[in-house]
This record gives C-alpha cells, sequence and structure tokens, in this order.
C-alpha cells in the first residue's frame, strides 16, 4: 500500500469523526497537505500487509486506549480504541499525533557523549557498553567516597513500575534524594490524607454529575483524562432539559471551557479559595448542607474543645464570620447577589460537584485553595457518591521485597533530602520538585555530583528557568533517559535514550481522576527504529554492575521478568485484552471511609498539628488567598500574568508536535511570534492595540511578545499560552514563541511548600 498524500490525510482526521466535541480543530484540515510536503520523513509505508495492535498513550496523564494501523512494520495511524473504558473510540490532538514523535528527526538514535559544552548540542555517538561503563565507575567512586545522597534523580508525575525503579534504585544505591515531577495529583492526595486520611488523588464521577462548580479546570482545555472529560462533557449537553447538567465556570479568563459553560464568573487571580469559602458561609447560614453527612460523619465543623481544654474555633464560625458574600465580594470582584445566588443553586442541585486544579492541573497550586473547593462537596454530602468524588482507587499488583541496604546505602539514605521534603516542616509532603534547583544553588558547591532524570523534562517544565539552568551548571554529571533531544537531555553530559511509548512495555495505572480502578498495558507496536533501550533495563543493567546490596535489590533478569512477576495473575489478561478493570467498584459507605484520627472528615485538620503548622481558622484570611504574588511589589509590575493553557499544546515534558502547533490560531502563534491575551481596556492604558510589540517583563525574566486584544479577559490581566518557546528538538518545534515558565518565579505554599504559582506579577513595556 502506497501512502499518498491525500491518503496522509485521511488517516491523521479519521479518528476525530466519532468525538462530539472534536478537540482537532477543523483549521488542521484546510492545509495540511500542502504543509506536510515540507518534511522529508513524512511515513511512506511500502505495500504490506495491514494489521492493527491494541496499546495505551501515555504522552499525557490521561491513559487512553489506543488502536494503532500499521502496513508492514510501519505505523500509519493513531485512533482510540473502541470499547477502551476511559476514551471508548476516542482521541485527543496529541495522541493522534503521537507518529511524529515516534519517526521524527528529534528521536535520539542511540547512546551520545556530550562532546562540546552543555547546550551546544555537540555529540559524539557512543556504544551502549561505554555509556553505562561511564555512568557506573561515576556512580561507584561516589558511593566509594561516601557521597551516594549526592545523586539525586528526576522522574515523571506518574507511578508506574519504571518511576518506581528508579526510586528503587536511590534507596539501595544509598540517597534520599528521588523526586517526581510536580503535578496537581500532588496537592489532591495531600488534601485527601488529611482531610479523609487516604493519601490519594480525587476521582470524580463527572459523568453522573447534574451541576459542576469549576474552578478554573480547564474542562475541555485537557484536565484530568481529556477525552473522558470532554465526552462527559458531551453527555452533560446531550441529556434532555430534565436532566441536563449545569456546568460554571470560575477563572479571570473566558476560555474555551468558561465559553461553553452555562455560566462564567470572571474572579481576580488568586482568590479562588476565598470564593468557595464565601459559598460555604451562604450553604451554612441557610442551612443548605447535608445535615446527615455533617452532623454525624465530620469533624471541626463546629467549634470544639481539645482533651487539654483549649477552644477551637470550627468551620461553620469562620465561615460565617470572615467569608461574608460582601467581604468576599471585595477580593474576587464577584457581586455578592452572584456570590449568594450561586451558593443556592449549587448547594440545592442533585448531584452537585466542585472541581479543582486550574489549567490542565499540571500545576501543583494551593493545599488550603483545594481543601476550601473539597469543603464545598463535603458541605452537600456528595463524597463517595454517584455524581460526586471519591479517593482514586487503584487495582491492586505484588509488592515487591524490601531493599536491604548495606551501611554505605543505610547512612546516605538517612541524610536530609534536598528538597525538605518529610521533614518537620513539611511533613505530608513526598517530593518538592520546584524546591530541588534552589537548594542546589543555595548550599555549598557539590551537593549533587550526579543526577539522572527520566521521562522528564525539568529544564524546560521548571519554573524560574534561569534558576534551574544555574543548578544545572552546578551539576557536573547530569544523564538524561529520554527518547527525544529536549532541553535536559541537550543538557545532559551522557544520554541513554529510552525506546517510544510505541516500542516498549510498560504499566499504566488509573488515569488521573477516573474513578474505576483500571490497570492498562503498554505494549511495543513495532520493533525499535533506533538504537535505544528500555529505561528500566538500563537501571536494572546499572544496579547489577555496582553489585553488592544495589545488584541483590534487583533479583529481575530484565524489566520484562519484572513487569510480569508484578502483574501476577493479572498478565494474562493485560496481555491478551490490554487493560484489567473492576468496573462494579463502589466507594466505601461514610461509616467506613474516613482513615482520619477521628475516624470522620475533617473540616479541621488534627494532622496538621504534629507539623506545628497553622491551622485553617488562623491561615484561612482572604489575604492568603492571592497566591499568584511573587516578588516585586504593585507599583513596579502592576498587572498580572497568567498561564493559558489548551488542549493544542503541549505543556509538559513532551515537545509540541508539529500537527499540534498547526492547529493553533493565528492569534496564538504567527510565525514564531507568540501573542498574549489583554483586555482593550488595559490596552488602552498603554496606547495599545492589536499586534503591536510589547517586552513583557516579570521579577523573573522579560520576553518580546505580540499583543492580541481579547474581550474575554478581565483588566489589568494578561494570558501568556503555555506549552510553546522550546529551544531543543529541531527546527519544527524550537524558537517558536516563548516558554512561560521562564517568566514565572515560586511561590512557596506556606503550609505544605508545595509551588502554589498561577501566575506573576508584570508590566508592559512598549516597543
Amino acid at each position: 500500500m502506497k501512502l499518498d498524500r491525500r491518503t496522509f490525510v485521511q488517516f491523521s482526521l479519521g479518528s476525530a469523526a466519532g468525538i462530539t466535541l472534536s478537540p482537532l480543530p477543523w483549521k488542521l484540515t484546510d492545509d495540511i497537505a500542502i504543509w506536510t510536503q515540507n518534511w522529508s520523513w513524512v511515513p511512506v509505508p511500502e505495500r504490506g500487509e495491514v494489521s492493527s495492535v491494541n496499546s495505551v498513550c501515555n504522552l499525557c496523564p490521561g491513559g487512553c486506549g489506543i488502536t494503532v494501523r500499521k502496513v508492514g512494520d510501519r505505523c500509519t495511524k493513531i485512533e482510540g480504541r473502541h470499547g477502551y473504558p476511559v476514551n471508548n473510540g476516542s482521541i485527543c490532538i496529541l495522541g493522534e499525533s503521537g507518529l511524529q514523535l515516534l519517526y521524527g528527526p528529534w528521536r535520539i538514535p542511540s547512546p551520545l557523549r556530550r562532546a562540546g559544552k552543555r547546550g551546544e548540542g555537540i555529540w559524539e555517538k557512543i556504544s551502549w557498553e561505554d555509556a553505562i561503563t561511564q555512568v557506573v565507575q561515576k556512580l561507584r567512586a561516589l558511593r566509594q567516597k561516601g557521597e551516594s545522597h549526592k545523586v539525586a534523580c528526576i522522574s515523571g508525575p506518574n507511578s508506574g513500575t519504571v518511576s518506581q525503579l528508579f526510586a528503587r534504585f536511590l534507596k539501595a544505591y544509598g540517597s534520599p534524594n528521588f523526586v517526581q515531577m510536580a503535578s496537581g495529583r500532588d496537592t489532591e492526595e495531600l488534601a485527601m490524607g488529611l482531610m479523609h486520611g487516604t493519601a490519594s488523588p480525587v476521582a470524580y464521577d463527572l459523568e453522573h454529575a447534574s451541576f459542576i462548580l469549576s474552578f478554573g479546570s480547564g474542562l475541555i482545555e485537557g484536565w484530568g483524562s481529556p477525552v473522558r472529560v470532554i465526552k462527559a462533557h458531551s453527555i452533560w449537553r446531550t441529556r434532555n432539559l430534565k436532566e441536563r447538567a449545569t456546568v460554571v465556570q470560575i477563572e479571570p479568563r473566558l476560555s474555551r471551557t468558561a465559553a461553553k459553560a452555562d455560566n462564567w464568573y470572571p474572579v481576580r487571580p488568586g482568590t479562588e479559595a476565598a470564593l468557595a469559602l464565601g459559598l460555604a458561609h451562604v450553604i451554612v447560614k441557610e442551612s443548605l448542607y447535608e445535615h446527615r453527612f455533617i452532623d454525624n460523619y465530620t469533624f471541626g465543623f463546629e467549634d470544639w474543645t481539645d482533651s487539654s481544654g483549649g477552644n477551637h474555633i470550627g468551620f461553620k464560625r469562620l465561615v460565617l464570620t470572615k467569608y461574608a458574600p460582601e467581604a468576599v465580594s471585595q477580593v474576587t470582584g464577584l457581586p455578592p447577589r452572584k456570590i449568594i445566588d450561586l451558593a443556592r443553586k449549587f448547594a440545592k442541585a442533585k448531584r452537585p460537584l466542585a472541581t479543582w486544579g486550574r489549567g490542565k492541573g499540571s500545576r501543583q497550586g494551593s493545599l488550603y485553595e483545594c481543601m476550601a473547593v473539597h469543603a464545598l462537596n463535603a458541605l452537600v454530602g456528595n463524597i463517595n457518591r454517584e455524581g460526586g468524588i471519591c479517593p482514586q482507587p487503584e487495582v491492586s499488583t505484588r509488592t515487591w521485597p524490601e531493599v536491604e541496604q548495606d551501611e554505605i546505602a543505610r547512612s546516605g539514605f538517612g541524610m536530609p533530602r534536598l528538597d525538605g521534603a518529610g521533614t518537620d516542616r513539611y511533613l505530608h509532603v513526598k517530593y518538592l520538585p520546584e524546591r530541588l534547583p534552589q537548594a542546589i544553588n543555595e548550599q555549598q558547591a557539590g551537593a549533587v555530583q550526579a543526577l539522572l532524570v527520566h521521562e522528564a523534562n525539568p529544564y524546560y517544565t521548571m519554573l524560574d528557568s534561569t534558576a534551574v539552568a544555574e543548578a544545572f551548571e552546578r551539576i557536573p554529571f547530569v544523564v538524561s533517559f529520554s527518547t527525544y533531544l529536549d532541553e535536559t537531555a541537550q543538557h545532559a553530559d551522557i544520554i541513554l535514550p529510552n525506546h517510544h511509548c510505541l516500542e516498549r512495555w510498560e504499566d499504566f495505572h488509573t488515569p488521573i481522576g477516573l474513578q474505576k480502578p483500571i490497570l492498562a498495558l503498554l505494549r511495543p507496536v513495532v520493533p525499535p527504529q533506533f538504537d535505544t533501550r528500555h529505561a528500566g533495563d538500563v537501571i536494572i543493567n546499572i544496579a547489577k554492575r555496582l553489585g553488592g546490596s544495589v545488584a541483590k535489590a534487583f533479583p529481575w533478569k530484565d524489566y520484562e521478568t519484572l513487569l510480569k512477576w508484578t502483574m501476577g495473575d493479572k498478565w494474562n489478561t493485560l496481555e491478551k485484552r490490554g487493560f484489567v478493570q473492576e468496573a462494579n467498584y463502589k466507594p466505601p459507605a461514610w461509616e467506613e471511609a474516613f482513615k482520619t484520627s477521628s475516624g470522620k472528615f475533617e473540616f479541621y485538620v488534627k494532622a496538621l498539628e504534629r507539623q506545628g503548622a497553622s491551622q485553617p481558622q488562623d491561615i484561612r484570611c482572604l489575604p492568603h488567598y492571592k497566591t499568584v504574588e511573587p516578588e516585586g511589589d504593585h507599583a513596579n509590575y502592576p498587572l498580572t500574568l497568567i498561564p493559558a493553557e489548551s488542549i493544542r499544546l503541549a505543556n509538559g515534558a513532551i515537545g509540541n508536535p508539529p500537527f499540534c502547533t498547526k492547529a493553533l490560531p493565528d492569534t496564538v502563534l504567527k510565525g514564531n511570534d507568540l501573542f498574549v491575551e489583554i483586555n482593550p481596556k488595559t490596552a488602552s492604558n498603554y496606547g495599545l492595540s492589536e499586534g503591536d510589540s510589547i517586552i513583557l517583563e516579570t521579577p523573573k525574566a522579560r520576553a518580546k511578545v505580540l499583543v492580541h486584544l481579547f474581550e474575554g479577559i478581565m483588566p489589568e490581566v494578561i494570558a501568556i499560552p503555555s506549552g510553546l518557546g522550546h529551544t531543543a528538538y529541531d527546527e519544527f518545534l524550537a524558537h517558536k514563541g516563548v516558554n512561560a515558565n521562564k517568566l514565572m518565579g515560586v511561590v512557596e505554599d506556606p503550609v505544605s511548600g508545595l509551588s502554589a504559582t498561577w501566575g506573576a506579577r508584570a508590566r508592559i513595556i512598549k516597543v
């Protein structure tokens, strides 16, 4: 079969037809046939047998099932897998563009050793034997000097066995500094652990909700598992009039989600938690809450006295005295009448559901903001119920044997973590990745002697890129396990390239936000295209070469053996069907749902007492919800810059494929120039018109951008697209727009230590 240009377009677009609300813009069809002629690597398979293979897409946390069409050994199309519980035949634009990432020129073809300065892109091709030997020699030398704790690892925000392997390696080797990249899951997991006693992310029963109150969640911008949420959005809209769900969007910008909502409530950035507590005020004052749940299954709603006789203000008195609609209105900019009306409609709905996690939910955010939103779900009693929320369940697998550390490992592993996670200051947090560069830069030289990076691109995705670059320069030895020549790989010393996700075995656990536990299997769809190796095999090999107790911690022959052993009796089903799902799972009843010290849902969190943190009644005051405040005062930086996330823009570790970039409107990217959204009233204050060039400056950096006048953004707020501005990959990905992370500093949540950043103070300089 010959894949000509017309057939190629059909392959690219065909699977979008089944999506009611398609994330693939029709603009893509206008001139894609002509545009693709610029690429020398357009797949043109020889004639051969046509087949298809089922697998799972891991390009984002959505975990959609995919069916890959092949001609011979060449993949020609990716579409959504029909019957798969997460997406049932649909697919997003990033998943559909996966073949560009498989066959694109940014793949790393073999192990590489840096031959020039970091970032210059001068590499020497070396064998796998030489590459692994150099890594082992470096790690062995550090361990022999008693400096095992000076090795760190940054991994992607996933819970599969490969990430666990890297964590296990560091424990056996003797370092506490295993860090996973930031995600909104971190904050959700912490909030659930404190309020429910179950440390897991939140699962949302979106499909059965009747009133969705979204606090900035980009429900059709890629939030949660994107295709599943978009399909749920279609369900809300296609019900009959009596059952049709109401969607309310709260954010300072008219996003696509806000535009398609029943109501959009623009509020000042960083005041969402104050609004949530203002809604709680109305619900409590008018006694609209679920009395049976509140009276019998919650702690801290009413004032209470502890065992030593100390009196504490309950949630009820807190919201009634401090969060009246008039006071909240002054902070949020939303009229009191709208606050009252919204609270009543939410509380009186049959199955009301409040969602948290701005944009795609990829950033951590404020702990108390998450808790304030979650408190609304508790007030209406929609916890562990149909159309509500529950702790996200997982399919159980075999537990690995405990690591037996030798004396070196025990000593190194017992050293303080560089990011401070798990210490008395940040007792309940597992990882604080945004603190790592700061710790490296502030400590004496040599805090990290070697860094391993797996399925992550911190050089691009971490906030305050300047500080990240400085931290990398302080690390003598950086090893990347990347599939692509991304920014972090470009600044590594050794690259041990991983297989593409269509070339390897891997497990994928319950996708973010899904309420039914599922365990899925990525499988090799095609043989490896280049001289790459599975990262799991490589880290096992490194451990075995180090010998001793490190090698003993990895008794498996290779990664595939480990994966089959871990999956246990589920392996046969996974291999044949591709997934295991507990479709009949139901969350426990309220009597058994909460594992806190009180055995109830906690408005007042007892667990915070251990770390000496200020309790909710002390810290839940309006100023603490302006989480976007970085360094610099309002006089010098009078505007607020916020990210604008889109399903057409991959803003994580994966670079935005050309298909996705081509789908952007020319009010986002024109050539290589990036537009920012500015309200016409704000623009007039600066004498700006559509298309004008400006310098956008924050306390962290400055960038030259173009002006796009947009009535749908609040005055004094500017929105910058998130996911562009790469400096790596190749001409099709690099130097298009600006990296929004470069302009954002880290705003630390005062209790958890998580990054609460959602924007920065900014100013405009007219060119």
